[in-house]
């Protein structure tokens, strides 16, 4: 018998349980989540008498006789503390971390309410934060020691809140205390859990199935293979390529593929029965590179073949007289690694069938993709699949594809019960799509002063075992291969090719990252053969307003570039060992393909209530969309509701992704406010306007690739930034300035927030991510996919360059992604100086 307090109350255990799992399940206790299950994350941290320990890895008999501390035990004067210095910092974006973060600054502020940065930084070395960059996470502890020694008592703001000011975020206090719900924090009556059997090889030729052994197990409720799904068996997000389930006589294309499902009273049973379940499976000589899977004779991966899409992306000039005419020419290959997306929320879904259909609680990206793809997989009407969305622990593009959202769907149609499926972390890493490894052959020339003449560019992606949005990253790394300069000539190809590695997806900066590196490369080797500063070729070359871009677009007045390097010409002279590097990136689908955004204000109870199906991984929708209305009408926020992503009650606002919804969402909801405004001016209270509701979209054509215009517009606009990297004579990080021209801020706190967690990721990806498959096998944990924590990451200094006024969202401009786009090849560059 072990005996223990969990925040001040007693409790009796007779068996030795995990300390995690009995806070979640047996307690409710949902503030402590279980990010990764190896003690690597510190999402799941608790107080063990005082001192900090990772829950994942304590058994119950390790706290026997002691006190554990949650969130949830803090004094009420901690919690009111804790959430206005991490509302007040932008400390907070998917908050899946935060719980754990401030149960670490709690155990430093208890023994130092002065701390040091540096000391703040190690007090959470064990935590790592995907989204933030942990820049406004120590700017919060430092906020919170300042208040309990000075014994501040914070005030909340209840007003109305301009676009450009450092609004706290509206769900900042509900994820600081542990109280917001992401999925596998739900439970319903009577719920069972489900678990997956996936492919022991990459390829193989399913023979057979057995399952009568785990189907036999006590406690099992179900054992579902291909033969018991109802509607489409094949579904993709693009493409309709994957299967639910691989079916006998079929081969596996992936680690990943899904060969079966269990539905049992306890996840544990469910887990134990998968592995009772016999797989008669031949297995095959994989094809793990793209030159294997183009070789005549290799083996078809799918029907079609190995290949996604081959065809000139862009061409425009004559590049092969205009390199033969340079002064300088280079060429070079370069090689990007596969990474994976480390969101700190493993997948999750919960779905449960009801008179009228089915209710699936999701973490994806989009709420409309889940329904149409749910739909088809169990024969049903689309407006039988209801999906809502709960707090969704970052996604970065990896939560695009389906992950489990189908399989509880199918587990729960087939019991009739309620049925939960949580990944654990090493499934996820497993089974959702990487960033794409890319070939990158690209010849660049300039004549005598370094202007540029030429690129020809020649990309391979390998996009690994399905579609997926294998077609639309590689356009992006085509249309954007030029970089944000001028190229008068430029020929460039792209062809995606299917491997038996992991599919490789949506990944913030969604092929950019990868060309970017490339011609920033170049641009660096160029620069050395005419006798000029990194920063001068770029600033020769630089794009501005009604200038020609390599896709042909005109760039138009918003386009702030040359600002940006203005901003950091400084920093980079500054230094015998700065890299610079720059970027450019879309915001909107762009490209011929339909795009649009909807959003309704209704007036309810005295509040208004804004409904949008557009999801938030952490970049602040919610608080995007309340800022808007609340600037537009003048109504304090404590009047306006976000209400979640719900097919069922918002309108179809398209995925999160690439960089769009601030712009599309955003400028549908200042359409609607601006009705609101008006009818709040005639009506003179908003209880005068009680059940009156207001709807509008806001959609943006494009011209599809191929047009035959000699200035085609891709996208709605671009952000651009310059990065710089200050090294020591070893070669060290010492510092980081990013300038950016992300259009007009809506709040700067989350806009700094993303630039500052884009910068950390790109440094990862830069130095020490990688996601090595030897064999097709994934063979990284958490722990060691090279992640940086707090004390890794140097001062960061964000400048902002923008255009004042524009006629779309109040002349915003996606900065999610472009973020990431700069780090990788300024790293480079400042290595090339050391």
């Amino acid at each position: 018998m072990y005996a223990f307090k969990v925040n001040g109350v007693e409790y009796r255990e007779e068996r030795d349980k995990n300390l995690l799992e009995y806070l979640r399940k047996d307690l409710g206790i949902t503030s402590a989540k279980e990010g990764c299950g190896e003690g690597a994350c510190g999402t799941c941290m608790v107080l063990v008498d005082g001192k900090k320990y990772r829950a994942c890895v304590l058994k119950l008999s390790q706290v026997d006789r002691k006190e554990v501390i949650t969130v949830e035990g803090l004094s009420e004067r901690e919690k009111q503390v804790y959430t206005w210095a991490f509302g007040a910092t932008g400390a907070v974006q998917c908050g899946f971390c935060i719980p754990g973060m401030v149960i670490s600054a709690k155990a430093l502020l208890d023994q130092n309410l002065n701390p040091t940065r540096k000391e703040i930084k190690e007090a959470i070395r064990g935590n790592i934060c995907r989204c933030t960059g942990y820049v406004k996470i120590e700017d919060a502890i430092e906020k919170a020691a300042w208040a309990f020694r000075e014994n501040y008592v914070p005030v909340e703001e209840d007003r109305a809140w301009k676009i450009g000011e450092a609004m706290p975020r509206v769900d900042a206090k509900d994820k600081v205390l542990g109280v917001a719900k992401f999925v596998d924090d739900l439970s319903l009556p009577g719920m069972l859990y489900g678990a997956v059997l996936r492919s022991p090889v990459p390829r193989g030729l399913v023979k057979k199935i057995d399952v009568s052994e785990a189907r036999a197990m006590e406690g099992v409720e179900a054992v579902i293979t291909w033969k018991d799904i109802p509607g489409k068996r094949i579904i993709g997000h693009l493409v309709q390529d994957w299967p639910v389930l691989v079916a006998e006589g079929e081969e596996t294309r992936y680690v990943g593929d899904a060969l079966a499902l269990v539905v049992a009273k306890d996840v544990h049973i469910a887990r134990d029965a998968v592995k009772r379940i016999k797989v008669d499976i031949e297995e095959l000589k994989p094809i793990l590179t793209p030159e294997e899977a183009l070789a005549p004779d290799a083996p078809k991966i799918h029907p079609w073949g190995n290949t996604v899409e081959v065809k000139t992306h862009v061409k425009r000039g004559n590049v092969d007289e205009a390199l033969a005419k340079s002064a300088h020419v280079v060429t070079r290959v370069y090689q990007t690694q596969r990474v994976d997306h480390a969101f700190m929320e493993p997948e999750s879904a919960l779905a449960e069938v009801v008179e009228d259909g089915i209710v699936v609680y999701t973490g994806g990206q989009g709420v409309y993709d889940e329904n149409r793809q749910i739909s088809a997989m169990l024969g049903i009407p689309a407006d039988k699949v209801r999906c809502i969305t709960a707090m969704v622990g970052g996604g970065f593009g990896g939560k695009e594809d389906m992950s489990v959202q189908h399989h509880a769907a199918l587990m729960a149609w087939i019991t009739k019960k309620p049925v939960k499926l949580t990944m654990t972390r090493e499934e996820s890493l497993r089974v959702h799509p990487k960033r794409h490894p890319m070939r990158i052959e690209i010849t660049s020339g300039c004549d005598e002063q370094g202007r540029l003449t030429a690129h020809r560019i020649r990309i391979t992606s390998d996009t690994g075992a399905y579609t997926s949005l294998g077609g639309p990253v590689l356009q992006r790394a085509c249309t954007h291969a030029g970089g944000p300069y001028v190229v008068p000539n430029i020929d460039i190809e792209g062809i995606g090719v299917y491997t038996n590695n992991p599919p490789c997806g949506a990944f913030r900066g969604f092929g950019v990252t990868q060309s970017a590196f490339a011609v920033e490369g170049n641009m660096n080797l160029l620069a050395e053969k005419v006798g000029i500063s990194y920063w001068e070729i770029r600033w020769r070359n630089a794009i501005e307003p009604g200038a020609v871009m390599s896709n042909g677009q005109i760039a138009g007045p918003d386009v702030c570039f040359k600002e940006t390097l203005l901003a950091a010409k400084e920093a980079f002279e500054s230094s015998p060992y700065a890299g610079i590097a720059c970027g450019m990136k879309n915001s909107g689908l762009g490209v011929g393909v339909p795009d649009v955004s909807r959003v309704r204000l209704e007036v309810r109870g005295g509040k208004v209530q804004i409904y949008t199906s557009a999801a938030c991984m952490g970049q602040g929708i919610a608080t995007m969309t309340t800022q808007i209305v609340s600037h537009v009408t003048g109504i304090p926020v404590s009047k306006i509701q976000h209400m979640p992503a719900d097919t069922k009650l918002t309108p179809d606002a398209g995925t999160s992704t690439a960089s769009r919804q601030t712009v599309f969402t955003g400028e549908a909801t200042r359409r609607c406010a601006e009705l609101l405004r008006q009818d709040l001016l005639d009506a003179g209270s908003l209880e005068a306007l009680e059940g009156k509701d207001y709807y509008q979209e806001f959609d943006f054509k494009s011209d599809p690739m191929g047009s035959d215009k000699p200035n085609p517009v891709s996208h709605i606009a671009y952000g651009y930034a310059t990065h710089v990297a200050i090294l020591d004579e070893e070669g060290r990080l010492v510092k980081y300035v990013a300038c950016h021209d992300s259009g007009q801020p809506i709040n700067i706190k989350s806009m700094e927030g993303q630039i500052e967690g884009g910068i950390v990721m790109g440094m990862g990806y830069a130095l020490t991510e990688e996601f090595p498959t030897p064999g097709g096998y994934p063979v990284k944990k958490y722990g060691t996919l090279g992640l940086w924590r707090a004390p890794e990451v140097p001062p960061i200094e964000v400048k902002l360059c923008y255009a004042q006024g524009g006629d779309v969202a109040f002349g915003a401009k996606g900065v999610g992604e472009i973020s990431l786009v700069p780090p990788r090849p300024r790293h480079r560059s400042g290595l090339q100086a050391v």
